[in-house]
């Protein structure tokens, strides 16, 4: 009975939620973009300066279309297997940037990355694959500055591809120097661990030396999970003693366990692979997870209500396995991915994530036109992260106008703070500005302290406008109103006013 009525809740949502965009102003929206062998990115090779110039573009026009769809999170690749996509002390550079492994692309594609990310107010998480070092191949092509030659004592080989032991303790201390580096040097909102887990269906995993070592007589199985759960802890307080607005995710197998509902067929973080997720959720050494719930029907709904159910006041956001709908795939109906979404936004989960973006971007079965014209009609902005920081900056001050020859420059002034904030824009035909409500949220993230209108905002008879400045954590101050009456002038006298008004300033209130 239980199995009939979850199909259908599945088929309820499809059928009856009419409340397409976000209700709430607050929802994290990511894509994966993976770079191991250039499957999203890069598909041209840095190995020129025209080389440089057309992986830089490929990857902006990327970011573009990202943005374009209402997205605003990237988990960006940037340790693949035992290689990394940056200048590193630690690892060499992949083969996919240039085609050769270890050689140096001409620039730093993950400063790069930030760079662009926050310039159309994308959040980035660099994205970490953990104990995987890669199979025998990519092992030999990282040649002497493979860690399984520089440091054999913490590497493992099984079922012919490499890993790092979880139940060595210089496992931790390696991973923990890779994440100081990205962390310490970079300026990303996140750090995203992927495969921080044993190997599938690893009863046979090499780590019986390990386990007589450290075991201290404890039951396997739950020393497995201890060993990932302890890297687990290691690596979220060192990044927040470095930069505790810096949000720490992974993303678990997409079923925890087996629940009193349904089963998980022999599939799940818990008991195969040894991840404790919602062990990590509990005592907060998690900000995000983003599980991988690659799944259709009853392998889906039962299992993100459990995930739903075991937040302990941190953010779950479903992964989606959109790569299904491809024909040589499984050749998912997309209505499949329709219902998940309004299942993940009426029980109170957190967003959705896609894997991945080449599959996000290719609009297959015209998923991503329904996202863009549809569900994410609105932009929303990452919620903020209240248990790290809930205290919110002083509001912006003193706004100006200027008007050009195409569209009107807002300025204000930055309250006077050390931290590093940003700044968000609302607008409304109400006065005073709801801030929100997701249909008045105009631009989730500008770093700059002035914002230009095109003429077609214009157009659009917004009569007010606000804006506030927002925090790392994403605590947002009251808004600066900026009420400009001169917008209806300009929309009576057209462009005309506009060119003649040029260079002209006037205070507002």
């Amino acid at each position: 009975m239980l199995k009939k009525l979850f199909i259908i809740f599945g088929l309820f949502w499809l059928n009856t939620n009419q409340h397409l965009p976000a209700k709430n102003k607050y929802e994290i929206r990511a894509t994966w973009l993976t770079t191991l062998g250039g499957m999203d990115w890069p598909s041209y090779k840095a190995q020129s300066a025209s080389g440089i110039s057309r992986q830089q573009k490929e990857l902006c026009s990327q970011l573009d279309q990202i943005k374009a769809t209402g997205l605003n999170t990237v988990l960006f690749q940037t340790r693949l297997r035992g290689d990394v996509i940056y200048p590193s002390r630690i690892e060499p550079f992949s083969e996919s940037l240039t085609g050769y492994e270890g050689k140096r692309p001409g620039y730093d594609p993950l400063q790069f990355a930030v760079e662009e990310c926050h310039k159309r107010g994308l959040e980035i998480h660099a994205w970490i694959v953990t104990i995987p070092i890669g199979n025998q191949r990519q092992v030999r092509l990282l040649g002497k500055e493979s860690v399984t030659r520089k440091k054999p004592q913490i590497c493992k080989l099984y079922k012919d591809s490499w890993y790092l032991d979880p139940g060595n303790p210089q496992t931790d201390d390696y991973l923990a120097h890779i994440v100081k580096e990205i962390v310490g040097n970079y300026d990303i909102d996140g750090v995203h661990f992927d495969y921080i887990r044993y190997p599938e269906h690893c009863t046979t995993f090499p780590d019986r030396d390990t386990f007589d070592k450290y075991g201290k007589h404890q039951d396997k199985a739950q020393w497995r999970r201890n060993n990932i759960t302890r890297i687990v802890r290691r690596l979220y307080h060192e990044t927040k003693q470095l930069k505790p607005w810096v949000k720490v995710s992974s993303s678990p197998v997409g079923k925890y366990r087996d629940t009193r509902r349904y089963t998980s067929r022999g599939w799940n973080a818990y008991e195969i692979v040894y991840q404790d997720a919602q062990a990590w959720l509990k005592e907060g050494i998690h900000d995000v997870l983003f599980p991988m719930m690659y799944f259709q029907g009853n392998n889906f709904y039962p299992f993100a209500l459990d995930w739903m159910e075991h937040k302990y006041g941190r953010w779950v956001v479903p992964g989606l396995g959109i790569y299904f709908l491809h024909p040589k795939e499984q050749d998912w109906p997309v209505t499949e991915i329709i219902r998940q979404i309004h299942f993940t936004r009426d029980t109170g989960l957190d967003g959705q994530a896609y894997f991945r973006n080449w599959f996000l971007l290719s609009n297959l079965k015209g998923l991503t036109d329904r996202l863009k014209n549809d569900f994410y009609r609105t932009p929303a902005a990452v919620p903020p992260m209240t248990w790290q920081d809930s205290i919110p900056p002083t509001a912006p001050s003193n706004p100006q106008f200027v008007s050009l020859r195409k569209g009107v420059k807002l300025r204000w002034n930055a309250p006077r703070t050390n931290e590093k904030l940003f700044y968000r824009i609302y607008a409304s035909n109400s006065y005073p500005v709801d801030i929100n409500q997701a249909e008045n949220l105009i631009e989730i993230r500008t770093d700059a302290t002035e914002y230009t209108f095109t003429p077609e905002y214009i157009w659009q008879e917004k009569a007010y406008w606000s804006v506030t400045a927002v925090d790392r954590f994403g605590n947002e101050s009251i808004p600066l109103e900026m009420n400009l009456p001169i917008f209806e002038i300009l929309k009576q006298e057209g462009t005309k006013t506009l060119q003649k008004n040029n260079g002209y300033k006037q205070n507002i209130r």
